[in-house]
């Protein structure tokens, strides 16, 4: 049985949790299944991957544009597949298209709904409109929907009534133990400017508005002096966002010691000695399906 899994991000280019669940679960597809992976972005080495670029044409275009642009280069590739199985709302254009062209089901997995999401806005501008719209006529249309938590199985089936509930099917994030596990790393710390003798919260996430980064570090005001707070905080959605959070971590800074900013994506080792050092870790998210990084703090 061939699957061909459809995905924005994919190593190396991983910036958030689908990411992280899609590279997992290609590499455990792949024991017993042919997997294709078909992937945003630049050309990959791993075998049965390939990478679209966005064309030429629409390299000033808005992202949801751009989108589907990658989208529909995808779908010729498809073809010879049995199940087509596309991930968050940049790859399930294609997943749609594949279904509807080659005739074969599309499997989608719904890691977070564009309606609970309104602050994309903001990203998209009038995409958001159509990043909504190709979500909707996905979820309705897919022969299998999966969810990531109980939680965000209500919540497709309460964003689209439309969709039957035998068709929703529960399957949770989850984490290699075997890699997220206690790593003690005194030079890391030192280099990177956290004091291992102080307590220390640590914040793990892109800089979005899904992620409560602002009103953490409003809160953060009120934490005990001794206190240290890391910040493993990048890839922002947008300039508006990243200034808010710039002048946020400047005026904290301002009133207290111990404001360590991590901007680049970190090593899965480095950061599981980070987390290790946490003597808390805080999830401030106002929106979150079942977030892949509670359970890598947890490990």
């Amino acid at each position: 049985m061939r699957v061909d899994l459809l995905t924005k991000e994919y190593p190396p280019e991983i910036y958030g949790g689908a990411g992280v669940h899609v590279a997992e679960l290609v590499r455990a597809l792949r024991r017993a299944l042919e997997v294709r992976v078909h992937a945003f972005g630049a050309e990959r080495s791993e075998a049965d991957t390939r990478a679209y670029p966005v064309p030429a044409e629409l390299g000033g275009a808005n992202a949801a544009l751009q989108t589907l642009g990658v989208d529909l280069t995808m779908v010729p590739a498809i073809e010879g597949a049995d199940l087509v199985h596309s991930h968050t709302w940049y790859a399930n254009f294609a997943g749609r298209a594949a279904q509807l062209l080659h005739g074969i089901p599309h499997v989608m997995t719904a890691h977070s709904l564009e309606p609970l999401r309104p602050w994309k806005a903001e990203q998209l501008g009038g995409g958001y409109r159509i990043s909504s719209w190709i979500e909707r006529d996905a979820v309705e249309s897919a022969d299998a929907v999966i969810a990531v938590s109980d939680g965000m199985r209500r919540d497709i089936l309460r964003s689209y009534p439309r969709v039957g509930s035998e068709r929703v099917h529960t399957i949770r994030n989850g984490i290699d133990l075997e890699t997220w596990r206690p790593r003690h790393d005194p030079a890391l710390l030192d280099a990177l400017g956290i004091d291992p003798d102080r307590p220390t919260i640590v914040f793990v996430g892109r800089i979005t508005r899904q992620k409560g980064l602002p009103y953490l570090l409003r809160a953060a005001r009120r934490l005990p002096a001794d206190v240290q707070l890391v910040l493993c905080a990048g890839a922002a959605d947008t300039p508006e966002i990243l200034a808010e959070v710039q002048a946020g971590i400047a005026a904290l800074r301002e009133e207290r010691t111990g404001v360590v900013w991590i901007e680049e994506h970190l090593p899965t080792e480095q950061l599981s000695a980070i987390l290790t050092a946490a003597t808390a870790f805080v999830c401030p998210s106002v929106y979150e399906p079942l977030g892949i990084v509670n359970l890598e703090a947890m490990a």
